[in-house]
């Protein structure tokens, strides 16, 4: 890595949405870093998700927002839940006007890679190196030495690992227990605008509550698909992997006996991905000298909440405020950063894991005080510590 001319040399490991935020935000702090990607061209594999206004807030902040809004769907309606059985509403939460009021900003649905198109739009090209696969990360008293597949090798300041689940960087902080079976599993199927019923392209987040079993979908892409991800028991499958496909009979098979607007969209859909949902425990520390995580590399969390994006972004933008703010000191900034987001995202770890068990309850009087309790509450107000969130603000306090 060539020498810059003001501050820290950086560099981040991964070009997700995670690594290209980093990126982003540092630059808009006004230092410099360089985005080491293995893959040969910058793109998210994988298909919706939610963008809250805890992260829209710090996308405005970037700039971005004009580029973020060309494919991005607004949601008028979030969290409609309904009963698996014959798509009774459970709850429903109506958010135009009203998330806004509250927050500041409105909560979109989105494609993962429309997301990373818009965060990319304010990262320069040059600090970008595509097909760079980082193999290990060795700390000297000095500087980071990094090396990659090609054989090739630089040195950093500060390095920053926001290389997802499977990160190499943290393999080299600390030692990890495995990963535990968590029992549970996830499809992903995007079904073509076209193909999909009227009922699926409606701007809300609708949620179908089921024994043992939960599906979601939403349109993303401007309206031209309806984005579908559905959580099911497990089994022996244990493959932790973005790319993994499953038969669609599979898929629909789990969920045979629900409503038949369920079984439609999956079958509308093409081939499924499939992965399992590996439990991890939440890290009590993510930094260690001159290295640091952000995102999956940090704080992997099932997505129950819809804040794993947001959560990396969050991560980014107060990184890159702690270390404007001590650019002699990068080890003194990295602890701050740690321990301004730690908490956050341990909390955030753990209701996510709670979520499963509620969301997945049998038919019964569990399930019927469930139930009950989501009529009558009303999520945008109580998951206001999410949503009201300002990462730099809080950091400044």
């Amino acid at each position: 890595m060539p020498a810059r001319p003001h501050g820290p040399r950086i560099a981040i490991i991964g070009g997700g949405i995670g690594g290209l935020a980093a990126a982003a935000f540092l630059r808009r702090a006004g230092l410099n870093a360089t985005v080491h990607e293995q893959a040969p061209a910058l793109s998210e594999v994988g298909a919706g998700l939610v963008v809250a206004p805890n992260a829209v807030r710090l996308l405005r902040r970037l700039g971005v927002m004009k580029a973020f809004l060309r494919r991005a769907v607004a949601l008028e309606w979030g969290w409609e839940f309904r009963r698996w059985a014959d798509g009774g509403v459970l709850s429903v939460e109506a958010l135009t006007d009203v998330c806004e009021q509250l927050y500041g900003e409105r909560t979109y649905v989105i494609h993962r890679s429309d997301l990373l198109d818009a965060v990319r739009s304010a990262v320069p090209g040059a600090w970008i190196r595509l097909g760079e696969r980082c193999t290990s990360v060795e700390a000297g008293p000095d500087d980071v030495s990094l090396s990659f597949a090609d054989g090739s090798r630089t040195e950093a300041d500060v390095v920053i690992g926001a290389d997802g689940v499977h990160s190499v960087v943290r393999s080299g902080l600390a030692a990890r227990p495995s990963p535990g079976y968590s029992g549970v599993c996830a499809f992903r199927t995007l079904v073509p605008a076209h193909a999909a019923p009227e009922f699926a392209l409606r701007p809300a987040q609708t949620i179908w509550l089921g024994p043992g079993r939960h599906f979601v979908h939403y349109p993303i892409a401007g309206g031209s698909a309806v984005n579908v991800v559905a959580f099911a028991p497990a089994g022996d499958y244990t493959e932790e992997s973005w790319s993994a496909t499953a038969p669609t009979e599979e898929f629909r098979a789990e969920f045979a006996d629900w409503d038949p607007r369920v079984t439609d969209l999956i079958v509308a859909g093409g081939v499924p991905g499939r992965w399992a949902l590996l439990d991890r425990s939440p890290l009590r520390h993510w930094s260690r000298g001159r290295v640091t995580l952000l995102g999956d590399a940090a704080h992997p969390m099932f997505p129950f909440f819809a804040q794993g994006a947001a959560q990396s972004i969050e991560d980014a933008a107060v990184l890159a405020r702690c270390l404007a703010a001590s650019p002699d000191d990068p080890e003194q900034a990295l602890k701050r950063y740690e321990s301004a987001r730690i908490p956050r995202t341990t909390r955030l770890q753990e209701i996510s894991h709670a979520r499963r068990d509620a969301n997945h309850l049998p038919d019964g009087p569990e399930q019927e005080t469930r139930d009950t309790a989501l009529a009558a509450s009303d999520p945008l107000v109580t998951a206001g510590w999410i949503y009201g969130h300002d990462a730099e603000a809080a950091l400044t306090t």
